[in-house]
């Protein structure tokens, strides 16, 4: 079993060890340490990285670690790394990686804990991502206000200052201390992370000295999720980061909009409404269009056979103001049968006739479809697909309309 030295010093970078075992998982080389600072991907927190150096040897990348059943930690490494057991190595945490691990580790230890204190909401779960990290809470609703209220809390116990301290106890004296969370797993120890009074949770990741080192704790998301709700945050330098990123996305909105950043949701509204305007507008001019344009198809076609068949393509028009031509065809008159295409960036067939009309437009696009590739359907009186083989779209309606020349 690897000795876990993160266990009593979150804040040690550089370390020596010696060499236990080498081994492969899933054609990966990996190393086994008599002692490790490199913490395994553990209880939602991810793993460190950096690199391993023995004497006289290039340096490898140490690219993902974790731990297995017998306790043993395993070195992921970029490339195989021969040495034999007993050798000495130099291990190095990426320092950077790791401050930000124990920022957002700890900020949730608190954010858990400020939800317990105000709202008795426990935390099922914790999650840290590249970009940002989240919990869940087991409750039924949770409100905005309320969010806000547990954020406050949070800073304060940052802005506070307050000592973390790392302590081992036995189950039987965890089961005393009033712990927000005892894990299920039984161990003749467990490690506590004490955030003076106010916190105190059992917890094998990296953590902060004090809560000052966490920076500040930003929620950024509330969800609903299948066991309760979820709360997106982000802690310390990744806050920074993530306001930065917000500020100027905003400013550049704002230019945009030539108005102040806390004006936008007014601004998009506007646009909103105007738009909605605009698509109504549009849609009346369409109508309109499609019944001039359905007059004038019925007054150059000549009637055969008790019905008017009129078989059209449109280069310049796309799918929905083909079957609204379509529609308005078959109200002008009842002894319509149509079979249209447009045959603009998104090719598309609309077939349809006057209720009353014998065929079945379903079965005509099917047999359309067959021929040109693609897929549609539709019902007695109209049809639509979208063909593939565009070029031999014409002889295949020209086909087709001389079925229905009956």
């Amino acid at each position: 079993m690897t000795e876990h030295l993160y266990y009593h010093d979150s804040f040690l970078y550089e370390f020596d060890a010696t060499v236990a075992s080498l081994t492969t998982v899933d054609s990966r080389p990996a190393l086994i340490l008599d002692r490790t600072a490199f913490y395994p991907t553990s209880g939602g927190q991810v793993f460190d990285t950096g690199r391993l150096q023995a004497s006289n040897s290039s340096p490898v990348q140490v690219v993902e670690v974790s731990e297995n059943d017998q306790g043993d930690i395993l070195h992921f490494l970029n490339q195989p790394f021969q040495l034999a057991p007993g050798s000495t190595v130099h291990g190095e945490v990426d320092r950077d990686r790791r401050r930000d691990h124990m920022q957002q580790h700890s900020g949730q230890h608190v954010l858990s804990a400020a939800f317990i204190q105000l709202f008795n909401m426990p935390t099922v779960s914790f999650h840290m991502g590249a970009e940002s990290c989240s919990i869940d809470l087991d409750t039924k609703s949770v409100t905005a206000d309320q969010v806000r209220a547990a954020e406050d809390l949070a800073n304060e116990i940052v802005l506070d200052d307050r000592p973390v301290q790392i302590r081992f106890v036995t189950q039987q004296e965890a089961q005393t201390l009033g712990l927000r969370k005892i894990p299920p797993v039984e161990r003749d120890q467990l490690r506590l992370i004490d955030i003076r009074d106010f916190d105190l949770t059992a917890c094998g990741g990296t953590h902060v000295s004090s809560t000052g080192q966490i920076g500040s704790i930003l929620l950024r998301k509330l969800e609903k999720v299948r066991q309760g709700w979820r709360i997106e945050f982000v802690c310390g330098k990744r806050a920074v980061i993530t306001a930065h990123h917000d500020f100027t996305t905003l400013t550049d909105a704002a230019a945009l909009c030539s108005s102040h950043i806390w004006d936008i949701p007014q601004q998009i509204r506007k646009f909103q409404d105007e738009a909605r305007a605009s698509r109504k507008h549009t849609e009346t001019l369409l109508a309109d269009i499609a019944d001039l344009y359905a007059a004038r198809l019925l007054s150059e076609t000549p009637e055969q056979n008790g019905r008017v068949l009129i078989v059209h393509a449109f280069p310049d028009r796309d799918l929905a103001f083909t079957k609204l031509l379509a529609q308005r065809l078959t109200r002008q008159s009842t002894k319509v049968v149509t079979l249209l295409t447009t045959t603009s960036a998104q090719p598309a067939l609309v077939f349809a006739q006057s209720p009353g009309q014998p065929f079945d437009m379903g079965s005509l696009m099917k047999e359309a479809l067959s021929q040109l590739g693609g897929r549609g359907g539709g019902s007695k009186d109209m049809a639509q697909g979208g063909p593939v083989q565009v070029d031999r779209i014409d002889p295949v309606l020209a086909e087709i309309a001389s079925k229905l020349h009956v």
